[in-house]
């Protein structure tokens, strides 16, 4: 019996411990967080040092793998990858599967040991909630280049103008009404999260993380004196992208810290969209590159940018470019699309 259940903590250990390093080389590589793959590599430390407390000898000396029944045993698609996203979320339901197994085994003898490693599977499971969050946003607003904000409570020209960007190749589109009731505002923004999603283009609505949620867009944005970015987590019921405003380091270090998934660095240029906010100039654009390379927060460079600046803005180091007027007070906003992301993208 003794040794049956040394097999198990040995299996186990193992497993939790291995699924542990798959998920933090993946925050640590794919999504660039320090964060989650600190919290990763923590969780796997404090789990061996709670295993060294029992005879690390017997856990090797009883481990027969030759002899063990489960050794070549597999089912459909058990080792199927499809993706890296795929990956992840095998080693995310591994790591409390193992350490489910480890509390109650370890239970029967060393009950002061299990509670500690329950704990740890109460901690697998809010980090496999916060990876995959981190995941899908980053997934969703990663390969977005150009970003178009609409501004319009006139809902007819708004979706018209959607349409006309979704067409230019627009990666991803705001909707920002100012003086529209909230009935209209949220049937607006359903149809706008609609065409979106139809046109493959990510959807963000300014402001108003309750008008996203209920209308389904893939996230919201909101400004320095907005709703913090944790409140609007509580809200959502699905992996929300939350973007924010910044226009200094001061308040770069605050969304961070904050855990947003993009950052809006601007206004770039003088703009009239925000009129009295002064430019934070390209030296901005080039500081926060450099900082948010260090983390798995992506950025978008806005403010007075158009066609015949953007060159400069890249060179900065922007990875994102997000217009207003440049394109929605075009004569042609479906060519004006076009020839900034094909700048962007040059």
């Amino acid at each position: 019996m003794e040794k049956a259940v040394y097999r198990i903590i040995d299996a186990n250990f193992n497993r939790a411990r291995e699924a542990a390093r798959v998920a933090e080389d993946f925050c640590r590589f794919y999504l660039n967080s320090r964060e989650l793959s600190s919290r990763l590599k923590q969780l796997r430390h404090q789990l061996s040092r709670y295993i060294s407390t029992l005879d690390g000898s017997k856990l090797v000396t009883c481990r027969d793998t030759e002899s063990d029944v489960g050794v070549g045993s597999k089912v459909e698609h058990q080792m199927s990858r499809g993706s890296i996203g795929d990956t992840l979320t095998a080693a995310c339901k591994r790591l409390p599967e193992a350490l489910r197994t480890l509390t109650e085994v370890i239970g029967s003898f060393e009950p002061k040991l299990a509670e500690k490693i329950e704990v740890l599977r109460y901690q697998a499971y809010t980090l496999e909630k916060d990876i995959v969050t981190a995941f899908d946003t980053f997934e969703k607003f990663r390969n977005v280049a150009l970003y178009v904000v609409i501004t319009s409570d006139q809902p007819a020209n708004l979706l018209s103008m959607t349409a006309k960007c979704i067409a230019g190749g627009a990666d991803c589109i705001q909707m920002r009404t100012k003086r529209l009731a909230d009935d209209q505002r949220f049937e607006v923004a359903y149809h706008f999260t609609q065409m979106c999603g139809e046109g493959g283009v990510v959807s963000i609505i300014n402001d108003r993380p309750d008008i996203a949620i209920a209308a389904g867009a893939d996230g919201v944005h909101v400004g320095q004196n907005d709703i913090h970015p944790e409140q609007i987590r509580k809200l959502a019921s699905y992996p929300l992208i939350i973007g924010k405003s910044t226009h200094s380091p001061q308040q770069l270090r605050g969304a961070i810290s904050e855990k947003v998934g993009y950052v809006g660095l601007g206004p770039v240029f003088a703009t009239a969209t925000k009129p009295g906010v002064a430019a934070v100039g390209l030296e901005y654009v080039e500081h926060a590159a450099g900082v948010l390379r260090d983390t798995s927060i992506l950025h978008t460079a806005i403010g007075g940018i158009n066609a015949d600046n953007v060159d400069r803005v890249v060179g900065a180091g922007a990875r994102c470019i997000c217009v207003c007027s440049a394109v929605t007070a075009a004569a042609d906003p479906v060519e004006a699309c076009k020839v900034l992301k094909g700048k962007i993208l040059a």
